[in-house]
Formats: C-alpha cells, sequence, structure tokens
C-alpha cells in the first residue's frame, strides 16, 4: 500500500486544493499552458478555467503570457513555493527549493544534478528571486549579476565568471566597434547584467535606444533573431554573439545562501571545488 499525502491551502481565507498547485508546477517548467494540460491528461479549457477561477477569487493574476510562452507572476511563484515548501514538510525526502537569474539558475540546476542535491530550481531573474528570498521561502537564491547583493549588503559566494556578447539581427550591418552601435536599438533584459553594457556605451557617448524591456534572454534572443536591426547583449555562456564589449561587461555568476545545513555546505564547497570544471563544461570562467 502506497499512501501519499496531498496538501490543500488556504490563501487569503480561501481553500485550494492540490490540483491548482500541480497546475502551476507544470506550468513554472513547461512555460506552456498547452504543454501542461497535456502533461495533466485534461482539456486546455479545464486549465484555463481553473487559474481564471484561481484569478478571480483572489484578485491577482497567476500566469501571465509572454513572447516565449506562459509563465507565473511573482504572486504565482510565491504561491507555489508556499506550497512545495509545506509539501516538503509532509515528504519523506527533503527538496531544496532554489530561485535565481535565468542564467545562475540553469548553472545551480546542472551542478545540483551533478551533486545529488535534491531540490527544485525556477529559474527567473534576479529581482523576482530576491523578492522570494525576503519571503524566506529559499534555500538558495543565484544571481546573474551581483548588483542586488551589493545594494542589500548580502553575503555573497562568486561561483563563476561570465560575460556579455552583441546579438544582432540577421540583417544588420557587421558591428566591429563601438561607434557603430551610435543611435542603435536594445532590446533590454530586466533584472540583468546588461547594465555593464549600458553603462560602457554611456561612457563612450554613445547614443542608443531601449525600444522593448523583457523578462527573459531568451525572449529578448527571440525578439532580435526575428526582428530587424535590433541589437540585445546576452551571456556568453549561453549564447554566440560579438565579443565587442568582453572586457567591460565580465562578472560574477553568485549565489546566496538562506540555510545553513550540512548539506548545503557540501553542495557549496563542492561547486567551489570539482564543481568548477562543470562550471567550465557549462561555458563560464571558472573562479
Amino acid at each position: 500500500m502506497q499512501i501519499k499525502p496531498k496538501i490543500s491551502l488556504t490563501i487569503n481565507g480561501n481553500d485550494f486544493n492540490n490540483k491548482l498547485f500541480q497546475t502551476l508546477e507544470v506550468i513554472s517548467t513547461t512555460w506552456s499552458q498547452r504543454k501542461a494540460a497535456k502533461q495533466l491528461k485534461i482539456a486546455p479549457q479545464v486549465l484555463n478555467r481553473r487559474i481564471l477561477n484561481a484569478e478571480k477569487i483572489l484578485d491577482m493574476k497567476l500566469v501571465e503570457s509572454t513572447n516565449a510562452g506562459s509563465e507565473l507572476t511573482k504572486e504565482g511563484k510565491e504561491i507555489l513555493l508556499a506550497y512545495q515548501k509545506y509539501e516538503n514538510k509532509v515528504s519523506s525526502a527533503r527538496k531544496n527549493v532554489i530561485a535565481g537569474g535565468h542564467i545562475s539558475s540553469a548553472l545551480i540546476n546542472t551542478l545540483a544534478e551533478e551533486f545529488g542535491l535534491t531540490s527544485v530550481v525556477y529559474h527567473s531573474d534576479d529581482k523576482s528571486a530576491f523578492y522570494l528570498a525576503k519571503k524566506q521561502i529559499l534555500n538558495i537564491m543565484t544571481l546573474d549579476d551581483p548588483l542586488i547583493a551589493f545594494q542589500n549588503d548580502l553575503e555573497l559566494i562568486p561561483i563563476a565568471f561570465d560575460y556579455l556578447v552583441l546579438i544582432s539581427s540577421p540583417n544588420t550591418e557587421k558591428i566591429t566597434n563601438l561607434q557603430d552601435l551610435d543611435n542603435a536599438n536594445f532590446i533590454s533584459v530586466a533584472s540583468s547584467s546588461q547594465r555593464l553594457a549600458w553603462r560602457t556605451l554611456k561612457n563612450n557617448k554613445i547614443k542608443y535606444d531601449i525600444i522593448r524591456d523583457v523578462r527573459s534572454p531568451y525572449e529578448a534572443y527571440k525578439l532580435v533573431k526575428n526582428g530587424e536591426n535590433l541589437h540585445t547583449f546576452l551571456n556568453a555562456s549561453y549564447f554566440e554573439g560579438n565579443n565587442i564589449l568582453k572586457n567591460e561587461t565580465k562578472h560574477a555568476i553568485s549565489l546566496v545562501r538562506y540555510d545553513e545545513s550540512p548539506e548545503i555546505d557540501d553542495f557549496i564547497k563542492f561547486i567551489l571545488s570539482t564543481g568548477q570544471m562543470i562550471i567550465r563544461k557549462e561555458g563560464f570562467e571558472p573562479i
């Protein structure tokens, strides 16, 4: 006989069963409501109605659509992580909750798998991850850019180095120097290390326009590659591009620990030792 509890939660006085949380969890990993419905073996209309009913009751958005698909809002992520925190307490296998920027969280996910850390990893942006960290939900926060840590006096643990490459639309003339970017149009990724690129352009008195802000580097890449005369700066570890600002945009990929357990301590020791070989294989520069 196998017995597994299903968690229900009361949110703002309203009771929700595990079906809503399963829905949010699958959307967070598939980035698609249609794929989530298929995985849950329900009709897309049923899934959509489940989300809309919850949003109406709570008077808040839980899922939003982007060019990259569907993703959870800050409130949706907070609710899901709170659910998983309680689920972990009644589960025989403890899961560590990790969230961070798209680049750093993808790297930490690979490292966690190699180490054997039982964890759930959420890919977001630095600002959203810090929001969740302040709710005392996370065991580890990862950062694509160390700025938030500096601003909030957090104890930062650098684990790798990365830099930004210039990505341009296919029809764009080759960029050979900074002056070629004068009056160029850019797609910006919110809460990312792109601030280093913008600072460099300003210091060199290069005029540029940010015509759109997005939340994901993958969305920025898609918009630039499908657009005309557009540019963006993205991490060299995941994207191929022009190294024109390699030296000026080098930065640390970091983590902040919120769990002093021996397991997390061993995981960090692994990252800073043998894990550095994995970091190099993933396209980053080791510490």
